[in-house]
């Protein structure tokens, strides 16, 4: 069986044999399937290995499409185990974001329609020298043609490690890669390369790939429908306008600059009744009708086009274009949308915000799932898998659940009812209690504890009281850490693993998804609270649409995005058959009923007031000394 399927080990763990048959039969009966299979199954062989088994036989591609570097590299170790044991010639290629692959200088830090607008310019104008030693008279040079048989002759390699020979040899890293992905059976991607048209048009176009004779793999899908939501979104503010006027100045472009004060007074008229922190709806005929009050609006888009354009002929970056993006963007459908108005304080001063904010990612994910060969849709936390397939699109699809592989034995799952996050409850009393218990629970675990908070001002107003009562050495981690820095801080927590540390983490942060820390590196996570998305207007927008839809808003929109992203912090716990640990929910409100139900049947939880026997017994004897 394991021959036929192309998977690269002699055995299969409990569950795998089924998932790799199962998926097999999916692609082979071109259906789409949900499929929630918690850490250890080993799903990225068990999955990728028959859905290229079946592309090779058939003229097939396979997209594996993750967010992840670290799933990047799994997927790429795998193509390379079966190429070793079946002799199995496999082209597969690595990509991740066009400006993230750009050799220039800075281009990864403008946004994505910026360089996209750039990279055209530059391109357009012969004023690139990574492109032009690549393409010639729409072909490749002759040393374009020479580095691109030496990468495909080390196939199957990171994207890290093509971008590093396209660069060293002044080539275009993203071209070389759209010409391999002519020939490839396997293309590693990020979502957007699929899920964004202005993405995958010319991806399909330039690699003369098909969506149709393709399979999908969308791994961490319970990721895929905030991001397709953020990419559908679009924003401009008062800040955005004032810029605008600052490079209008700099081009010399006066009529423009009276154009463009007028937008910035009609977006204060339309916030003239808000207080700092309020919102509001707004109708696409409001914004359009005030800007239709000095000048027509199709026409000022066309000027700021033809404008933005000249701009970047001179520099990266048009936060001309970005008004023209937005007004363009603003002329959408209001179906599956919503247009809010809101008013902050930013670096103490005034930031008012219009945003067109997609509510329903299913506008973008439905016509990619309808035309494929086959969607594989997989997580460690996809459940329910009814509500993905309601909110992603598929118009039919299997589901498959899968139970969690590791000895029960070895993980203790409690909730600790003592304690709340709610906002209503919130005070300094509050947060010293919780403080507390958190350094009375620590003091039993023997050895390295996570604790995810569900954001960062509530860990620190909780922290001055912790850091008083606690013994170990806390960690903290800080916002928008970069890739060195999350490494460093990770490798002194593991530094730890004998005396114990203490990382104090957010859900939302760098450490809740995408890093194993097996073994002795880690022996209890805790999650304070309940990571519930603020009750703003987007919320609220939100769990009316998916109420009108399908008659769970407050289920899809807040309770169960919610309850997930805490079993994704709780999945850093326990990483392997041998690993033991505890897990600890730290709020009151897990044990309602609505919450309660919520957790996989396999999660084995208990509701716990006196904690601390139970945690010493369970790492002294054992979890049947607890419960048994």
């Amino acid at each position: 069986m394991f021959k036929e399927f192309l998977f690269p080990y002699s055995q299969a763990r409990e569950g795998q044999d089924d998932l790799i048959l199962s998926i097999y039969n999916i692609v082979k009966n071109k259906k789409n399937v949900l499929v929630h299979a918690p850490t250890g199954i080993g799903k990225t062989a068990a999955v990728l290995s028959p859905c290229l088994a079946y592309a090779l036989k058939n003229d097939l591609t396979v997209f594996f499409l993750t967010s992840r570097h670290t799933q990047h590299k799994i997927a790429l170790d795998t193509l390379k185990q079966i190429r070793e044991k079946f002799n199995q010639r496999i082209i597969a290629i690595d990509l991740i974001g066009k400006k993230w692959m750009c050799p220039v200088k800075g281009a990864n830090k403008l946004n994505s329609t910026e360089f996209a607008d750039y990279c055209k310019a530059q391109r357009e104008e012969g004023k690139c020298e990574f492109y032009s030693k690549t393409i010639q008279k729409n072909k490749l040079t002759v040393k374009a043609k020479k580095i691109l048989a030496e990468i495909k002759e080390k196939l199957p390699l990171d994207v890290e490690d093509v971008i590093k020979i396209c660069s060293k040899e002044k080539l275009c890293p993203y071209e070389l890669s759209l010409i391999l992905a002519n020939k490839a059976d396997v293309i590693i991607a990020d979502y957007y390369y699929l899920f964004n048209p202005l993405i995958s048009n010319l991806f399909f176009k330039k690699s003369k790939k098909s969506l149709e004779k393709s399979i999908v793999i969308v791994d961490e899908a319970h990721n895929l429908g905030s991001r397709i939501r953020n990419l559908l979104t679009t924003k401009i503010s008062n800040w955005t306008i004032k810029f605008a006027i600052k490079e209008a100045k700099k081009f010399d472009k006066k009529e423009l600059i009276e154009k463009l004060v007028k937008v910035e007074d009609a977006l204060l008229s339309l916030g003239a009744d808000l207080d700092y922190s309020e919102e509001k709806l707004i109708s696409k005929k409001e914004f359009v009708d005030k800007i239709n009050q000095n000048y027509d609006y199709d026409e000022f888009i066309a000027e700021l086009e033809f404008t933005a354009e000249e701009v970047l002929q001179e520099q990266k970056k048009s936060f001309i274009g970005s008004v023209a993006n937005f007004l363009s963007n603003w002329l959408g459908q209001d179906e599956g949308f919503t247009r809010i108005l809101s008013f902050k304080e930013v670096k103490g001063q005034p930031f008012l915000s219009l945003s067109y904010r997609c509510l329903d990612p299913s506008i973008m994910s439905k016509a990619v799932i309808d035309s494929a060969h086959s969607v594989i849709a997989m997580s460690g936390t996809l459940v329910p898998t009814s509500m993905y397939k309601d909110i992603l699109g598929f118009s039919s699809a299997e589901e498959k659940n899968y139970r969690n592989p590791f000895p029960l034995k070895n993980r203790l799952s409690l909730i600790i009812p003592r304690t709340t996050t709610k906002y209503a409850l919130r005070n300094e009393e509050q947060y010293k209690k919780i403080a507390l218990l958190l350094a009375d629970i620590i003091k039993v675990i023997p050895g390295n504890c996570a604790l995810f908070f569900p954001s960062y001002s509530l860990r620190d107003s909780i922290n001055k009281y912790f850091s008083l009562f606690c013994l170990r050495h806390i960690l903290l981690e800080k916002p928008n850490l970069t890739k060195k820095e999350k490494a460093s801080l990770l490798k002194e927590f593991k530094s730890y693993k004998d005396e114990g540390a203490v990382l104090s983490a957010v859900i939302t942060g760098s450490f809740a998804e995408g890093i194993d820390l097996p073994g002795d590196f880690l022996k209890a996570v805790i999650v304070i609270g309940l990571p519930l998305e603020p009750p703003d207007l987007e919320t609220r927008e939100l769990i009316r649409y998916y109420d009108k839809k399908f008659g769970k808003g407050w289920d899809y929109a807040y309770i169960l995005p919610a309850f997930i992203k805490a079993m994704q912090a709780t999945g850093r716990c326990i990483r392997s058959e041998t690993d033991k640990g505890v897990i600890i929910f730290l709020d009151e409100r897990y044990k309602w009923k609505n919450y309660l139900k919520c957790f996989p049947p396999d999660f084995n939880i208990k509701i716990c007031e006196k904690y601390k026997e139970k945690i010493k017994d369970f790492f002294q004897y054992g979890w049947g000394s607890v419960f048994g």
